[in-house]
């Protein structure tokens, strides 16, 4: 499975403990390939994460940061493209996408998995614009109904919800 993280690009100490609590939970029944789509603010807090668990993490890089240093263990991607390009890919690349909180960006990129079809999970109570999400839009963002996005105020559920997911065949195997 190939997961995309949505996440703030600053970093929040206070969310610091829900993400190590998601990966915990999320590396017990799957090994994703993390997907983010940068190294600084919580992104950075997600890939460290991971890689301390072992799981692999690719960072697709937009053009106005391609310079970042990350982590051994990552690959880094230089996509060429500006933030929100970047995002296309990042979010055409996975089989889902895990927002922890953040602003546009983190909408856009949820909004865009659910136009592809994608299932979309999203942690809220971040006290970030993105928790404005599970008050705007209902399980199914519009009439299409390509794909549930689901929201949980407990980072295991909804690492656990994932999982369930993942197992009932809703979201593809890779590897």
């Amino acid at each position: 499975m190939k997961l995309a993280v949505a996440a703030h690009s600053t970093d929040s100490e206070a969310l610091a403990p829900k993400i190590e609590a998601f990966f915990d939970e999320l590396v017990s029944c799957a090994k994703p390939v993390v997907l983010v789509g940068g190294y600084w603010g919580l992104m950075r807090r997600v890939v460290d994460a991971s890689l301390r668990r072992g799981l692999a993490v690719i960072a697709l890089l937009p053009i106005e940061r391609e310079d970042v240093e990350l982590p051994e263990g990552a690959v880094g991607i230089r996509t060429g493209c500006e933030y929100r390009c970047r995002s296309v890919m990042l979010v055409r690349s996975a089989d889902a996408v895990a927002a922890f909180g953040g602003a546009a960006g983190t909408m856009i990129e949820v909004l865009m998995g659910y136009a592809m079809g994608k299932p979309v999970f999203v942690l809220t109570n971040t006290g970030l614009a993105s928790d404005n999400l599970a008050k705007a839009f209902p399980e199914y963002i519009d009439e299409r109904k390509t794909a549930a996005v689901r929201y949980f105020g407990e980072p295991r559920e909804m690492a656990r919800e994932i999982c369930r997911s993942r197992a009932g065949g809703k979201i593809a195997e890779v590897g």
